[in-house]
């Protein structure tokens, strides 16, 4: 018996609180906080740009590795290339006097 109505509560119950957000709200001089004049920032910012400047460079670093290699297997593939081409240019020869 205790189920049954415990259910039947439950059920019919409304929901007051659903899906509701708020905007987080930091105080002036919070650790992370925007500067109120557009200035540098505190050292967490400070630390938090250079950190997230250093990644990009890193990959930045990492693709321009990249590049080079690549570079330098199309440089050899024209070598070869154009050893070939003079191989058979060479074989055609013409008229011999």
């Amino acid at each position: 018996m205790l189920r049954t109505t415990f259910a039947k509560t439950a059920a019919f119950r409304p929901l007051r609180a659903t899906f509701t957000t708020t905007a987080r709200a930091m105080s002036e001089g919070d650790t992370g906080a925007p500067p109120k004049t557009g200035g540098p920032g505190d050292a967490f910012q400070r630390r938090e740009r250079a950190s997230e400047d250093w990644a990009i460079r890193q990959r930045e670093k990492e693709r321009l590795l990249e590049l080079k290699k690549k570079l330098a297997e199309q440089q050899q593939h024209l070598q070869r290339l154009s050893d070939h081409i003079e191989e058979i240019t060479r074989d055609q020869g013409g008229e011999k006097n």
